[in-house]
């Protein structure tokens, strides 16, 4: 037999996992519902994505090594990458995510533009999975309603995942993030050549941080907050118009966008035949809000898997064998999302504890600490004498800005 298998999702979760199945001869089926969708993003990615994934340099809009953190009261931080061959990637959803798909293809996957709407549960443990779906090729919206039967079901379909939906996944708690790109003056647009800008503060987000990110030819303009304070994105998003106005000044609008980011993992991410990865499965970091290399490399994670336990896919693999992809992702990465975690909980709470924050981040310890956590996504142990010296340097900073909860 050759085993078969479903991938809802394109974005870099989905198209990660296809590629990896179609190179060792699984019979894979890719879905994407909107060919051209381009996701709401902040767009950055560590610089090790670039090499672990093979991402050519056109998917690369601007190599950014300088960052600028800017607190309420506009204190500015500026955080430098001193490394010539160091940088954070910044690049436009559709791209990246239109070569991904693309490349998945060209290695054997079988595209296939359709929504799918349903997913029909086996009542037998060695029975195939039925996927119902609009196929939309013909161009049209609607779709002609097909059907399509396969041994493994991985949902990479986003943050409303259907997927998630049909196998009781579990809810999650999620963010909404709101973001304008916007075209600038060749004079405004050359101060963003190489730099990315951060801002904290009530008046941008209540529970996150507000971004200024160069793209191409323009720059997305953002914000993110919890779900239980979405009415009030767009004063938010207003917030952090008015804090770079400045800078702004003589852009136009060429595209609003908004998009829920999950802000941890769903309950159950394996179900029987059926793995969740990406957005759906909840792989968006707390803090930095990153999400598009973890979901990309959960996916991943998840295929190597159905290979290894399918043995190269000539059997169909358990439910306990799907669930050791979980393991090897929590024991890989369950630091860093708690540590992460802690971040946003003690110096996203309020606008004395964001000063601190900034002020924590002027430290060259600590900003070499954070980029090479970044660039290589995992947490370094430094020194015990830094160790000791970035923890003091927190402390006070908190009790300087009267911050520090009894």
């Amino acid at each position: 037999m050759v085993l078969r298998v479903a991938v809802v999702g394109s974005g870099p979760a989905g198209s990660s996992a296809a590629e990896t199945l179609a190179k060792a001869g699984i019979e894979t089926f890719l879905f994407e519902r909107k060919l051209d969708n381009a996701k709401p993003c902040g767009g950055a990615i560590p610089m090790c994505m670039v090499s672990e994934f093979d991402l050519p340099p056109h998917i690369i809009d601007r190599k950014v090594r300088n960052m600028k953190m800017i607190s309420p009261s506009n204190v500015e931080v500026d955080i430098n990458i001193t490394k010539p061959d160091e940088y954070i990637g910044m690049c436009r959803r559709e791209v990246l995510d239109g070569f991904l798909r693309d490349r998945a293809a060209k290695f054997g996957a079988k595209l296939i533009n359709g929504t799918v709407h349903q997913l029909d549960i086996p009542s037998k443990n060695t029975d195939p999975y039925t996927l119902h779906y609009a196929d939309h090729s013909s161009g049209s919206l609607e779709g002609e309603a097909k059907t399509l039967q396969v041994d493994v079901v991985i949902g990479a379909d986003g943050a409303n995942s259907r997927i998630a939906k049909a196998i009781d996944a579990g809810d999650y708690n999620y963010a909404i993030a709101f973001q304008e790109r916007i075209r600038l003056p060749e004079d405004k647009m050359a101060y963003y050549e190489n730099l990315a800008e951060m801002y904290v503060g009530d008046d941008v987000s209540t529970d996150f941080y507000a971004w200024v990110f160069p793209k191409y030819d323009h720059v997305a303009v953002g914000t993110g907050t919890m779900k239980v304070h979405k009415a009030t994105i767009k004063q938010l998003q207003a917030g952090i118009r008015t804090r770079a106005a400045k800078k702004l000044a003589g852009g136009e609008i060429i595209k609003v966008e908004a998009h829920p980011i999950p802000e941890h993992p769903r309950p159950r991410r394996v179900v029987g035949r059926v793995a969740l990865v990406g957005d759906a499965a909840g792989t968006v970091t707390k803090s930095s809000g990153e999400g598009i290399y973890f979901a990309a490399k959960s996916a991943r994670m998840c295929a190597e898997a159905i290979i290894e336990f399918s043995n190269q896919g000539t059997r169909i693999p358990t439910e306990e064998e799907l669930k050791i992809y979980i393991k090897r992702w929590d024991r890989k990465y369950g630091l860093t999302y708690k540590v992460l975690d802690i971040l946003q909980t003690v110096f996203y709470r309020s606008n004395a504890t964001r000063e601190a924050f900034v002020e924590m981040c002027s430290d060259k310890d600590v900003q070499k600490l954070t980029f090479d956590s970044y660039l290589y996504k995992t947490v370094v142990p430094a020194n015990p004498l830094i160790q000791m010296k970035i923890t003091a340097k927190t402390i006070g900073s908190l009790l300087r800005g009267h911050a520090l909860a009894p």
